[in-house]
């Protein structure tokens, strides 16, 4: 352990809406959107995580706007290696000119296949990691969410991403049983574009989208009504127009996506053995994400499992502050490859 006390070690949340970095000692010291600009015609990067997501839907026809992962794994190789790099190297500003490599613990979604896992830490290490260390999202969250995963007890964690949504039972340093689907924030996102297109024949952005989601967006049932107006271009005259919409509409846009969510819950919660069942009966289950924070779920998920249902304290950053300390068990994760996916006990 003590030889890694000092080294510049580095945990990585590669999420598919945003990316944060934990530099060992520090804390959570890079949280920006994962989202690149490319030159198109000279393949150069332009810009990279907030002043790219600023250029969403206001770029020139030579600048296009991506995001390199899509449902929690890498669609754009080379991107994301780019991309990674600017983080990396923006974690470690501060570092001595003698500083080795580091080594990185990274996200990856339970769910994946070991191509999509190898393509993780191949572009991870392009990116200028000594070595590369995958651990499954929930796992690392569940560490953030400060939940006993080293311990003979059970733990479930719903982690709620921008991409994936991960549900994990977790005992014995290893996920005994989960689910990742590919249903989670941005699929809100695209819940509420549609919504309001097919309704008002009004196409907004997605920036808008999610805003909307944030200031007004509820699960289940509405006890109150809150109006919002939004802009967006009118499908019929071609001009701009503005709209009121209420969070009774957006509910109703949301509740498929919602219904996904715990429907994943149930089937993970199904193939639990019945002494970790009892446990999670005893402890209730803990959200984490972004999507967490949508109003009423966690109320919405309580009153359909009949468990308690907490979110917990800091959702945004939880599974990057699970890989951060999780770099203290790294000799742990050397002899066992992604341990929370090939549960072993010590």
């Amino acid at each position: 352990m003590g030889r890694f006390s000092f080294s510049q070690d580095l945990g990585i949340d590669l999420g598919t809406a945003n990316t944060l970095v934990f530099l060992k000692g520090k804390g959570v010291v890079v949280c920006e959107p994962t989202v690149v600009a490319k030159n198109i015609e000279t393949g150069e990067i332009e810009a990279v995580g907030k002043s790219a997501r600023n250029m969403i839907g206001r770029t020139p026809g030579n600048i296009s706007v991506v995001r390199p992962l899509k449902d929690g794994v890498i669609a754009d190789y080379d991107t994301t290696a780019t991309m990674m790099k600017y983080f990396i190297k923006k974690a470690m500003s501060r570092r001595s000119l003698f500083a080795k490599k580091p080594n990185v613990m990274i996200c990856v979604p339970s769910g994946i296949t070991m191509v999509e896992e190898r393509a993780v830490v191949d572009a991870t290490k392009q990116a200028g990691a000594k070595e590369a260390y995958p651990i499954a999202e929930p796992f690392a969250a569940a560490i953030g969410a400060g939940l006993p995963v080293w311990e003979p007890t059970g733990s479930m964690i719903v982690d709620i991403g921008g991409g994936t949504t991960e549900v994990a039972v977790i005992s014995l340093g290893g996920i005994v049983t989960s689910r990742s689907i590919r249903t989670a924030g941005d699929n809100m996102d695209e819940a509420i574009t549609n919504y309001i297109r097919k309704h008002y024949n009004l196409m907004i952005g997605e920036r808008s989208a999610e805003s909307i989601k944030m200031d007004i967006g509820v699960a289940g049932d509405v006890t109150e009504d809150i109006e919002m107006d939004i802009r967006g271009r009118d499908l019929l005259t071609g001009l701009p127009k503005t709209i009121t919409v209420t969070s009774r509409e957006i509910a109703g846009s949301l509740n498929d996506t919602v219904q996904d969510i715990i429907e994943a819950v149930k089937d993970t919660l199904e193939t639990t053995p019945p002494e970790l069942a009892a446990d999670i009966m005893d402890r209730g289950i803990v959200l984490s994400g972004g999507g967490s924070l949508l109003r009423n779920l966690d109320k919405i998920i309580s009153d359909e499992t009949k468990m308690p249902v907490f979110v917990t304290d800091n959702p945004l950053e939880s599974v990057a502050i699970g890989t951060g300390k999780s770099l203290e068990y790294i000799h742990h994760f050397r002899s066992h490859p992604n341990v929370s996916s090939r549960p072993t006990v010590e």
